[in-house]
C-alpha cells in the first residue's frame, strides 16, 4: 500500500496480485471521495449571504415609515392600537360566530327587553309620564340624574338607551373561549362607543341642553362650536390643551421636594423628603393609575 500526502490526505487503491494459477489480478476499485468542501464553497455561501441582506438605506427608510405611520395614527386614535382592538373583536367575533347556544340567549334578551321597554312606553302614555322606570343606571352614572329627563320623550329616550347597553354588555361578556384581555378591551370599547352616542352628547335629545339653549339664546352652542374648532386644530398640530401653560412644573405642579432613587424603561421610584419634623419608619409606597402617566 502506498499513500501520498499533498495538503490533503488522499486514499490510494490496493492492487492485489493473485496467486500463480488462481487467475487474474483483481481490477483496483476506485475510491469513494467525500465531496470536498474548501474555500472556494465557503466563499460562494458567504457571497449569497451578502447579495440577500438588505442594504442600510432601505433597512431604515423602511423603519422610518412605519414609525411615521404608526405616530400619525396614534394622534387620532388617542395612542390605541388599531391592531390590537381589530385582533380582541376579531377574537370575539369569531367565538360569537362558533356559539350558536349564546346568540339565541342574546336574542332572547333582546326580546325580553324590547317587550319591556314597549310596555314602559304604554304605561308612560296611559300615566301621563308618571309611571316607575324598567332600567335603573348604574351608581356611578350620573347623566340622566337631571328631573328634566322623567319627562316625556326624554324619559323613553334614557330608558331606551340603558337597555341596549346593558344588552351590549351582556354581549361582549360571558363568551366562551375568549381570553380575558380580549374580553376585557371588547367590553371596554363597546362602553365607550354607546357612550359617544349616548342620548346626553347630543342637544336634540338632552334636556338640560334644550333648556340652557332657550335660555342663553343659542349662545352656547356658539361658544361650544369654537371650542370645537380649537380643540381640533390643537389636536392635528400637536399643540398642548388649552390652559396648560398656566402651570409650569416646579412652579405649580411637582413641588415637593424629593429625588428619583431608581430608574429604569418603565418606572422613575420618587423619594420624597419630609413635610415634618419627625414622621413614621415605615414607607408609603403611591402607585398612580397608569392613565395619570
Amino acid at each position: 500500500m502506498a499513500a501520498t500526502q499533498q495538503g490533503s490526505r488522499q486514499i490510494v487503491a490496493l492492487a492485489e496480485v493473485s496467486p500463480a494459477g488462481a487467475g487474474p489480478a483483481a481490477k483496483p476499485v476506485a475510491p469513494v471521495l467525500p465531496p470536498r468542501i474548501g474555500r472556494s464553497a465557503s466563499i460562494g455561501i458567504g457571497a449569497g449571504q451578502r447579495e440577500d441582506r438588505d442594504s442600510y438605506s432601505v433597512t431604515a427608510l423602511a423603519d422610518i415609515t412605519d414609525r411615521a405611520l404608526h405616530a400619525a395614527t396614534a394622534r387620532f386614535t388617542a395612542g390605541v392600537s388599531p391592531a390590537a382592538v381589530a385582533e380582541a373583536y376579531l377574537d370575539w367575533a369569531t367565538h360569537l360566530a362558533y356559539a350558536p347556544g349564546k346568540r339565541v340567549q342574546l336574542m332572547s334578551k333582546a326580546i325580553r327587553k324590547a317587550t319591556r321597554f314597549a310596555n314602559y312606553v304604554q304605561r308612560n302614555v296611559i300615566s301621563g309620564g308618571n309611571t316607575e322606570d324598567c332600567i335603573e343606571p348604574l351608581p356611578q352614572d350620573h347623566r340622566f340624574t337631571d328631573e328634566a329627563w322623567r319627562k316625556w320623550p326624554f324619559n323613553c329616550i334614557y330608558q331606551g338607551f340603558l337597555l341596549q347597553q346593558q344588552w351590549w354588555h351582556n354581549a361582549t361578556t360571558g363568551l366562551r373561549g375568549v381570553s380575558k384581555r380580549h374580553e376585557d378591551m371588547v367590553e371596554f370599547a363597546s362602553r365607550q362607543i354607546l357612550d359617544m352616542v349616548a342620548p346626553s352628547n347630543f342637544p336634540l335629545t338632552n334636556p338640560e341642553i334644550l333648556l340652557r339653549t332657550i335660555g342663553s339664546g343659542g349662545r352656547n352652542l356658539a361658544k361650544g362650536w369654537q371650542n370645537l374648532i380649537e380643540d381640533a386644530e390643537r389636536a392635528v398640530s400637536g399643540k398642548k390643551p388649552i390652559g396648560t401653560e398656566n402651570f409650569a412644573v416646579g412652579r405649580d405642579v411637582a413641588i415637593t421636594p424629593g429625588k428619583v432613587v431608581y430608574r429604569n424603561r418603565l418606572i422613575e421610584l420618587i423619594q420624597y423628603a419630609p413635610a415634618t419634623a419627625t414622621a413614621r419608619p415605615e414607607p408609603i409606597l403611591i402607585v398612580p393609575a397608569w392613565i395619570m402617566k
